[in-house]
């Protein structure tokens, strides 16, 4: 009996070791999957990576029609916790981008279920101060609007559902600032979510996911056609990326499309954008068929495509198997498979530190998948399956102007084979809006790398970037933020006095002072927030040029509510955002 017993447990070590061997094995060629610890504790509909390397997830009202608790929350990789917080309206089903600043734009969402209809308000998320802010209004409301960055830094929107319902078929460009232009009508009626992307001449793509393809040119903002798909259907789900943008050929744009439909193919295209005739052409297909999917870009360059179904919506068809797609070779080989179905509102988001966070699935109102999993690459492995030993970066400017040189220390600067700049990704309904790897040109010196920045904002539209340095074996270090700008010069914003007190329809005065860096020259204008209701600010001057002071007259009415207060004066000019806070208490002063 005791024999018996020593033989079945040796059997179960053997065969332990051999799974975990194997595991491990895989690891090197097909990376490695993870489920993590805890849940996500809300449906993590939109996702956007900071650039204090945190994830903000937006769910709104979660898909509940009946909840009015509107929720978002912030999920720290390196701590993993999650800390939720309340939202004012229904920021579900928006557009997502993260603006030059750092702050998250939200634009659109839901005004009503069933129908549904859109939202005219937008917000910004501050990741300084982890609030939202309410921004000037669209002229009409989108529930499924797709918003794209473009080379100045402002934020093209289209499609969407209006407030009345109807498909909003016009374009509007937010600029931080000033706020939203005038309605470009497009004359034409798009999709709900569009597959757009800035193409290098300035240009906007929109790849999908109709079969017929258009460009939509932003200084005369007209639209034209391109081509059409060779999958005859609509691509309901399917992804789209622009594929690594890189100097050696001069920034050639390729945008490949990914499965879609209901049933849903296995089919991708390619279209070189730089041709004299553009063309879809059939790509390799994947593995499995994918409708809901989602499709993420490495900083090797490979495109990570995972999750999805046959059929929309339906678990049992789930797609568990991941592809990772070669740019160079234009083929696909496998990336494992993950452990749960990956469906509607799930999404995919590459982290600073190479690998991919992969959450939700929400086939059905009221249930969502609450697990969260973490895809590590084959390329933070070695031969053998133990961990690669990873490049590091040591120092690296916070700021970078385009086509300036700038330096990144690197301990083995020698054996680095790529140096890329990544836009962090901003996620939603099978679409990264905000994705985008740029290639850049550098030379290696002692224990440094000697870089060229992108040469303007068509290539890499101005905001925060992770920059990431892959070694002769194709092992990413961990990212740096970087803040790419047209400004290389900078300046800052001081506000004094610290505080003010004043009686109720009472009036005080602060003055913020703009100092200039080096060879800032640049106009400043200014805004405030925090003021309590009932108050009112103005500048005067409205806008500082280079330097000086402005003085902001706050002026506070009968019934404005007794308190402190904290105002946030900030500064902009083009790219560049300060600002400095004050006091200001609404009450009786304090006594000698």
């Amino acid at each position: 009996m005791k024999r018996t017993a020593a033989r079945t447990l040796l059997l179960s070590l053997l065969m332990s070791a051999y799974l975990c061997s194997l595991a491990m094995g895989q690891a090197g060629a097909q990376g490695q999957w993870k489920t993590l610890p805890y849940l996500m504790p809300i449906n993590p509909v939109h996702m956007a990576l900071m650039n204090n390397g945190k994830v903000l997830i937006v769910s709104g009202s979660g898909f509940v029609s009946t909840n009015t608790s509107y929720e978002a929350a912030v999920w720290d990789p390196r701590t993993g916790t999650i800390t939720r917080q309340p939202l004012g309206w229904d920021m579900f089903c928006n557009g997502m981008v993260v603006l030059p600043d750092g702050r998250v734009f939200i634009n659109g969402g839901n005004l009503r279920y069933d129908p549904f209809l859109g939202e005219v308000r937008s917000s910004a998320y501050d990741p300084t101060t982890g609030q939202f802010t309410d921004l000037a209004n669209m002229a009409h409301g989108r529930w499924y609007p797709t918003v794209t960055t473009l080379g100045d830094g402002s934020v093209m929107t289209f499609s969407g559902l209006s407030e009345v319902g109807a498909t909003n078929t016009a374009v509007e460009i937010y600029t931080v600032g000033s706020g939203w232009s005038q309605e470009y009508q497009s004359g034409w009626t798009p999709p709900l979510y569009p597959r757009m992307h800035l193409l290098p001449n300035g240009n906007v793509f929109v790849s999908g996911p109709a079969p017929v393809t258009m460009i939509f040119n932003t200084t005369t903002k007209t639209w034209s056609v391109v081509a059409p798909t060779n999958y005859s259907g609509m691509r309901t789900y399917g992804s789209s990326v622009l594929l690594p943008l890189s100097p050696v050929d001069g920034y050639k744009p390729r945008v490949m499309i990914f499965g879609g439909g209901d049933p849903a193919t296995v089919s991708t295209e390619i279209i070189d954008l730089s041709a004299a005739s553009p063309q879809w052409q059939f790509g390799p297909p994947m593995s499995q068929p994918r409708i809901e999917m989602n499709a993420t870009i490495l900083p090797n360059g490979k495109v990570l495509a995972l999750g999805g179904s046959r059929n929309d919506e339906d678990a049992t068809t789930a797609s568990l198997n991941a592809d990772l797609y070669n740019p160079e070779t234009n083929t696909f080989s496998s990336a494992g498979a993950n452990a749960f179905p990956r469906l509607y509102h799930s999404n995919a988001l590459l982290l600073p530190d190479a690998t991919v966070l992969v959450v939700g699935g929400n086939p059905q109102r009221g249930t969502y998948e609450q697990r969260m999993e973490i895809y590590s690459p084959a390329y933070l492995f070695s031969a053998d399956s133990s961990l690669a030993t990873r490049p590091t970066i040591t120092g690296v400017p916070g700021a970078i102007g385009y086509g300036g040189a700038f330096q990144v220390q690197a301990p083995d600067a020698a054996n680095i084979a790529s140096v890329v700049l990544m836009r962090p990704g901003a996620p939603t309904h099978a679409f990264d809006m905000d994705q985008r790897l740029v290639k850049l040109s550098y030379t290696a010196g002692s224990g440094v790398l000697n870089v060229t920045a992108p040469p303007n904002g068509n290539t890499a539209p101005p905001g925060y970037y992770m920059l990431f340095i892959l070694n002769s074996a194709g092992v990413p270090s961990i990212a740096s933020f970087v803040q790419l700008s047209a400004f290389t010069a900078d300046f800052s914003l001081s506000a004094t006095p610290a505080s003010r007190t004043v009686l109720p329809g009472g009036s005080t005065s602060y003055t913020a002072t703009v100092t200039p860096g080096t060879g800032f020259t640049e106009s400043v204008s200014f805004s405030v927030s925090g003021l309590p209701s009932g108050a009112t600010a103005t500048f005067n001057p409205t806008s500082v040029n280079g330097s000086g002071p402005t003085t902001m007259n706050v002026t506070t009415s009968l019934t404005t509510p007794l308190g402190a207060y904290q105002l946030t004066i900030t500064g902009y000019s083009g790219g560049l955002v300060h600002s400095a806070t004050v006091t200001l208490i609404v009450g009786l002063p304090a006594l000698p």
